[in-house]
């Protein structure tokens, strides 16, 4: 064989695996990526205009995006394999023991599986919706994002809170935007036994009803039809405490976003007014009871030095 025949024989074979597969490749892998970074900015435009002009939740089309990008990779990643012979000598015994494969990787991705199909269930069944106002894991935020694999919540001091699909499908969620964004927000203040239970009740009920935030008796009968009318703000007495008499004010706030910081602004206010008109607000105290009587001599001060707040409290010796 001359160097002719030699070349006309080996060199195709030698280019095709050499110069064109690679290449090949590298273009595919190239292509994968360039497409669907373009699709999924084409589908994120697209169904931002849609939901501006239909006033439809982006919750389900956020994960239609996602699969769109996902089925693209995947796309690329077959031809990939399918134009490389070992690889496709691979794929083939792969395809071949597919069920034990399976069973592996189901193993193996168990917890990924179980993020993508709480995922779908999550866009389809839609507890919670991108924008809605959540209580997830005790942390209180924003939907921002919903993926296959995880949840973003943007919390109320712009922290990224990310949670998978299916710690979520097992966790009880407080949504505070589905249906109604109207809330009762509680404001609880403990008085002295020896203060008057109708004048701190009747302060409370005035500086709620003067504030800007709390919502006016037509505007929480439009929303509740059945809340009476004068009772959209009031006060109960909730225990008779320890030291205390502890009192629960009631007021309606249009969302949640507003209610802690105005159940704030309610509290100060109110202990300004108790200040003004002589209504106690008591420090806790405790009554310490000593088994025997000090000795002689040993001074009270004494006896108190390892009690701890010893110097607000009563102290008693037995059979004394």
């Amino acid at each position: 064989m001359n160097l002719s025949e030699a070349i006309a024989t080996y060199w195709p074979s030698w280019l095709s695996w050499n110069i064109a597969t690679p290449t090949f490749i590298i273009v595919i892998i190239v292509v994968t990526f360039f497409i669907a970074r373009l699709v999924n900015e084409l589908l994120l435009g697209y169904f931002k205009k849609v939901s501006l002009k239909l006033k439809v939740d982006p919750t389900g089309y956020r994960l239609l995006r996602h699969l769109a990008v996902a089925a693209i990779y995947l796309l690329g990643l077959i031809i990939i394999v399918s134009s490389v012979p070992q690889l496709r000598s691979i794929s083939v015994a792969l395809f071949a023991g597919a069920g034990f494969a399976g069973i592996i990787i189901g193993l193996a991705a168990q917890s990924t599986l179980a993020n993508i199909i709480s995922g779908i269930s999550l866009a389809m069944f839609q507890p919670f919706r991108v924008g809605d106002l959540v209580t997830i894991h005790e942390e209180y935020g924003t939907i921002s994002d919903l993926t296959l694999r995880h949840t973003v919540v943007t919390t109320w001091d712009n922290r990224r809170l990310i949670i998978p699909n299916s710690i979520i499908s097992d966790e009880a969620v407080i949504n505070w935007s589905i249906e109604d964004p109207t809330v009762v927000w509680p404001v609880n203040i403990g008085i002295s036994y020896d203060s008057d239970i109708d004048l701190a009740r009747s302060i409370m009920l005035e500086e709620a009803r003067n504030h800007p935030n709390v919502m006016e008796d037509h505007d929480v009968r439009m929303v509740h039809p059945e809340v009476l009318k004068g009772s959209e703000v009031k006060v109960l007495v909730t225990e008779l405490g320890d030291f205390a008499v502890n009192l629960r004010l009631l007021v309606w706030v249009r969302t949640r976003g507003l209610a802690f910081g105005t159940g704030c602004e309610l509290m100060e206010s109110i202990k300004k007014r108790f200040d003004a008109e002589g209504v106690e607000i008591p420090f806790p105290y405790r009554t310490l009871v000593y088994k025997k009587d000090l000795p002689p001599n040993v001074s009270l001060e004494e006896g108190l030095v390892d009690v701890p707040d010893a110097s607000s409290d009563e102290i008693h010796g037995q059979g004394s």
